[in-house]
């Protein structure tokens, strides 16, 4: 019988993230776990988890200052990857594969440094192991353009964004997260804040110079994003010398626009086929 569980104990959440399992309820069942990408939540990869979670434990996150999961006060790789690593641990897991996208992707290659027995399986979704320059100016200028204090409804939110934000698919990604409290107040289900505040040193990797997992991850570009380049393969081999590669051809968000691809490759990989 499948399972929903969230976490609910006010003080477990003051160390764990906010999560969701979905997926059968036997104990040996394997775990997948899903870590979305910056302004993202815990449902973003659920067109990931709704194929596997008929076969494994799928156990969907929300990054730190992301969705329900605590605010923090400043952010770094190992803080937010132990996070991850404190969160299985409390759930009583000791070895996972995990499904990572842009940020969450730089956390999930994060946590196979500090902690190489915790993953069985890794896949990493359009995001390289290196320092990115600004890229997100035009999403930060956006969403700061809504007035949450004034806003009456979703429609003035996106009039506001689209001035930026351009892209329909982006806006709609980011109005996702647009949300109102008991007390009718808007709010982003993401800290906004903070995550400004941050963007210099979550755009950073603080692991270049190291070999930082020596299994096999299998690494997903998007044929049509830019966030993995062919500069990036000799860095990527460094770090990860098992590394394998594989180009779909979508965007950045690669998982939406080709699931069944993605899912088929991510199938073969657990499963020692790639």
């Amino acid at each position: 019988m499948a399972q929903i569980i969230r976490i609910c104990d006010e003080t477990s959440m003051l160390d764990t993230l906010n999560y969701q399992i979905h997926g059968p309820d036997i104990a040996d069942a394997p775990v997948l776990v899903l870590l979305h990408g910056l302004f993202g939540s815990a449902d973003n990869l659920s067109v990931i988890r709704r194929d596997f979670e008929s076969t494994h434990k799928v156990i969907s996150m929300d990054l730190p200052d992301h969705g329900e999961s605590p605010r923090s006060e400043g952010f770094s790789f190992e803080r937010w990857a132990q996070k991850v690593a404190l969160t299985l641990t409390n759930l009583d897991i000791d070895k996972a594969s995990i499904v990572a996208h842009s940020l969450g992707g730089k956390v999930a290659m994060y946590l196979s440094y500090i902690n190489p027995l915790l993953i069985d399986k890794l896949i990493i979704l359009d995001i390289a192991p290196v320092a990115y320059s600004p890229r997100h100016q035009n999403v930060i200028n956006g969403l700061t353009a809504v007035d949450l204090l004034h806003l009456s409804n979703r429609t003035e939110a996106k009039s506001s964004l689209a001035k930026f934000v351009k892209d329909p698919g982006t806006q709609g990604f980011l109005l996702k997260s647009l949300y109102q409290d008991e007390q009718r107040n808007w709010k982003w289900r993401f800290n906004l804040e903070q995550l400004i505040n941050d963007y210099d040193k979550l755009s950073q990797w603080p692991l270049s110079d190291k070999v930082v997992f020596k299994h096999p991850v299998l690494f997903i570009k998007g044929k049509n994003s830019d966030y993995i380049n062919s500069e990036h393969q000799a860095t990527i081999l460094q770090q990860f010398p098992a590394a394998i590669a594989k180009i779909v051809d979508a965007g950045h968000w690669l998982h939406a626009e080709k699931p069944q691809v993605i899912n088929r490759l991510i199938t073969n990989h657990l499963r020692g086929l790639l």
